[in-house]
């Protein structure tokens, strides 16, 4: 058993249900509008449960089906879904054909045989959580594999192919129309019957098509496979069938295009270190954003929700008829941390929370507070936030060495009245009182250079008579302020 098959059946109309959960639980039917008489070419089982048959145009489907829910075949959606498939196939096998739609043989001699049927059956889980539906199955060539997987629930191995083979459907081994018609007045319908007749015979009375029917239903029909090299990019587009207005029905879209390209990327050893989200527009214009993510990330929980949390921020002139998102794929970071480190646990979930913070406030308003190179009292910029905390030096000492300055934010407008050049009452909305006691000025100047930032000032420690030790100062530009009260 040196090769496998992965089989998606009805594979245009998996491709299309994959991205519409609404029709979950309904009869659904797929119809070729490309044809000149539009007929039926795939139905999920309650379609066909209630009457609906392949070749009957949409007329007749509705009328023995009412519920029935018809779409028509996407080609964006069915390459999107082989991508998935494709990635798949390669989780098991470097060496891969894509067959037909929905259908991909790997070549498995280098695989174990203890290996090869828990690996296609977690290739069938992984393309399970992307929504299709799949089957696999075992044998010596690609054609016998084939036929085991169209026969496995989910997984089928051949053992004894004669056995096997001998009740197989004629229609199986895909008979010529005309052939097809000689063999039932023959009375032959499984491969087992055909392959009962001497292969000379049904060659000399059938000519070279009924030889080659011949071999396919003896399953010795082989064939070299034309191999597909993996890819070596990382991105999923869709186009949209519909234009999108709500967010929704795109954050819907993007979570499929995310759980794909993060398989993608396990399977090939990688990281995201990059997320570039595009949005082709209703109106012939199109959006682009790029989003460098905390640290190197393969789940795609986390690449989901660095791409929602931006999307429910953004506003568009125009609805969404197509998305794209690309990763740029780094090494996964390794890293162990000290036992005493101060690494964040979860730097997607703080850069999200940061992000949604950043829409609420501003991004500019967001960030870890740094002093700025002045002398001027509370200058700080923001900077983005380490992953990995400095540890505090072993000399620090939170303990005051004198009464603390409890600050106001922001300070109070005050009303001062001087003896001289010194404070002697003060009146603000919330103290006011004669002057007790004072010290100061202490006098603060800098950005002179600079008209525009140009600023001086001076402070002074005082006590009112009606009680409380206060910080007030005096700015240009600006006036007089209550900055503080001392504990």
């Amino acid at each position: 058993m040196n090769y496998a098959v992965l089989h998606v059946s009805d594979f245009s109309l998996q491709a299309v249900l994959r991205l519409e959960p609404e029709a979950a639980g309904r009869p659904v039917a797929l119809l070729d509008a490309d044809r000149r008489n539009a007929v039926i070419v795939a139905a999920n089982a309650m379609a066909r449960a209630a009457g609906v048959a392949l070749g009957q145009s949409s007329t007749q489907a509705l009328a023995g089906c009412p519920g029935l829910v018809v779409r028509t075949p996407q080609p964006g959606a069915e390459e999107e879904a082989a991508a998935g498939l494709a990635g798949a196939a390669f989780s098991v096998s470097p060496m891969v054909e894509m067959t037909a739609p929905g259908l991909c043989t790997l070549e498995v001699t280098g695989l174990a045989a203890e290996r090869r049927e828990p690996s296609l059956r977690a290739a069938i889980a992984r393309l399970a959580r992307l929504e299709l539906a799949a089957t696999a199955g075992l044998g010596s060539t690609p054609l016998l594999a084939r036929y085991a997987a169209q026969l496995a629930k989910p997984f089928l191995a051949i053992g004894n192919e004669r056995a096997f083979l001998a009740p197989l459907p004629l229609a199986m081994a895909e008979p010529p129309p005309d052939i097809a018609a000689i063999l039932a007045n023959w009375g032959i319908a499984t491969c087992g019957a055909l392959t009962a007749l001497a292969k000379a015979d049904v060659t000399h009375r059938l000519g070279p098509a009924g030889l080659a029917l011949w071999e396919r239903a003896a399953g010795e029909a082989s064939r070299p496979l034309r191999l597909r090299a993996p890819a070596r990019t990382f991105a999923a587009r869709l186009d949209c069938e519909h234009e999108l207005e709500t967010l929704e029905p795109v954050l819907f879209i993007v979570r499929r295009l995310v759980d794909r390209l993060a398989v993608d990327l396990a399977d090939a050893g990688r990281a995201a270190g990059e997320i570039t989200l595009e949005l082709g527009l209703g109106d012939d214009t199109g959006h682009a954003h790029t989003i460098r993510l905390p640290e190197p990330a393969t789940s795609a929980d986390v690449l989901f929700n660095a791409l929602r949390t931006y999307l429910e921020t953004l506003r568009l002139a125009a609805p969404v008829v197509a998305v794209r998102v690309a990763v740029a794929p780094t090494r996964i970071m390794v890293r162990q941390h000290g036992l005493f480190d101060n690494a964040l646990r979860d730097a997607g979930g703080f850069a999200e929370t940061l992000a949604r913070a950043a829409a609420i406030v501003g991004a500019d308003r967001v960030g870890t507070p740094e002093l700025a190179d002045t002398h001027r009292p509370d200058q700080v910029s923001l900077a983005t936030p380490a992953a990995l905390l400095p540890s505090l030096d072993e000399r620090f000492s939170p303990t005051p060495g004198g009464l603390v300055l409890r600050r106001y934010r922001p300070p109070l407008a005050a009303t001062v009245e001087l003896a001289g050049r010194t404070p002697a009452y003060v009146w603000t909305a919330s103290a006011r009182g004669t002057v007790k006691a004072i010290r100061g000025p202490w006098r603060g100047s800098g950005d002179w250079w600079q008209a525009d930032r140009v600023w001086r000032r001076e402070e002074w420690d005082l006590e009112l008579d009606a009680g409380g030790i206060y910080r007030l100062a005096h700015t240009t530009p600006g006036g007089w302020w209550l900055e503080g009260e001392y504990d």
